[in-house]
Formats: C-alpha cells, sequence, structure tokens
C-alpha cells in the first residue's frame, strides 16, 4: 500500500456515499516511524500526520515544521495532563480528550493562551474497561461540562473494540456527535476506514497502510 493508493481509496469511499471530494482528511500516523519514511510522505506532498507521544512529537515535528511549512499534527494517543501545556503549543487538534481532569486543565490553559487546539472526545463506545475514554452513557454530559467550561469540542472520536464489526460503533458515535451538535468524526483506521467513512468520518487515521509496519525497539 501507499499514500497515493490510500487517497484513491478514499476518495472512492467519499464517492460511494454521495459525499463532497475532499470532505475527510487523512491523518497519515507517524507513530514510531524512521524519519526517512515521514519525509518521504512530506515529499508526496501530504500535510497532515499523527502523533501517539507527546515527547516524540516534541522532537520531530518542529525541525519538520520549519523545512515543509505548513504542516498540521494531531495527537491522537492518550495525553497525560501534565504533559497538556506543551501539548496545546505542540498540536493544532487533541482526539484524546478522555476525561475531567484533562478537560479541566486545557481549559485553563486555552484561557491562558487565548487559543486552543482543536478538541474531540474520546468515547469509549466499547465501554472496555482497559480503554481510556468517556463511557456513552456519560457523552452527552461531557460535551456540556466541557462546554461549560469554554471550551469547544469539535467533534468525537472512538476506537472500536479489536475483533468486533465496527459498524455499530462508527454509528453511535455519528449518533451522539449529530445529538450534541458536533460536526467532527474521528473514526476509522487502516483496515475499516471506508465504514467510518459512509457513516460520516470527517478524520481518518492510517498508518502502516501508508508508512509500512513499525519497528519498535
Amino acid at each position: 500500500m501507499s499514500l497515493s493508493e490510500i487517497q484513491t481509496r478514499l476518495t472512492a469511499a467519499e464517492a460511494a456515499c454521495g459525499r463532497a471530494p475532499g470532505s475527510v482528511q487523512l491523518i497519515a500516523v507517524s507513530k514510531v516511524q524512521p524519519l526517512e519514511r515521514v519525509v518521504a510522505v512530506l515529499n508526496a506532498g501530504h500535510r497532515l500526520f499523527g502523533e501517539n507521544y507527546v515527547q516524540e512529537a516534541q522532537a520531530k515535528w518542529p525541525d519538520l515544521r520549519a523545512r515543509f511549512g505548513a504542516v498540521q499534527v494531531h495527537m491522537i494517543g492518550p495525553l497525560q495532563t501534565n504533559k497538556a501545556k506543551v501539548a496545546v503549543e505542540l498540536f493544532d487538534a487533541i482526539h484524546t480528550v478522555d476525561r475531567l481532569s484533562l478537560a479541566e486543565k486545557l481549559a485553563k490553559l486555552a484561557q491562558t493562551r487565548g487559543a486552543c487546539p482543536e478538541l474531540f472526545v474520546q468515547v469509549n463506545t466499547g465501554a472496555e474497561p482497559q480503554k481510556a475514554g468517556i463511557l456513552p452513557v456519560d457523552a452527552d454530559g461531557f460535551v456540556a461540562t466541557c462546554r461549560a467550561m469554554d471550551l469547544a469540542p469539535a467533534g468525537l472520536m472512538c476506537i472500536p473494540p479489536e475483533g468486533e464489526d465496527p459498524e455499530p460503533h462508527f454509528a453511535m458515535l455519528a449518533q451522539m456527535a449529530a445529538r450534541n451538535g458536533l460536526s467532527g468524526l474521528s473514526m476509522g483506521m487502516s483496515s475499516d476506514f471506508e465504514v467510518a467513512i459512509a457513516h460520516g468520518a470527517t478524520h481518518v487515521r492510517v498508518g502502516s497502510a501508508i508508512f509500512g509496519a513499525r519497528t519498535y525497539g
């Protein structure tokens, strides 16, 4: 697979469900990828990337932004509250607002800075005990709480349970977003992004299908 093949599939998925070309943003997930692979994707013209770790992104993206210009980097991994200050300065969007303490910290930082990255509330659609995210039953209330703190969530994010049909989870997230007046839906990865697009995804997160398998070492 390659970046161009993924983009072709994404465009076809938009067309198949009657969505406008360019209505879905492709986040190239560059976590733990060798720098040369990331540079190759940048050289191919792609400008939206996703990272899971603040420290890795901090070491990588300031230099790459200086070299390549208008690059957007989104935080798509768990965010520790004590790293929120660095995160709001580094990322254009944070997809993993998953608990009250983090929302409170982001609200304080937003008030201090007068600006805030785009925010997505992570919903644990499978109610998995080991997974981060707001439980579905609590999602409406959490969005309201964020708004009461002068945060303006742009949308919702989910990672369906591994091995389950993702479609009901995408449908659930879309219904929650619509009910709360949220337009952003961050859902869908390498194996299921076309299904997510059919359910209204605005952001899909694709990593190894673009860059190749990650090497953890």
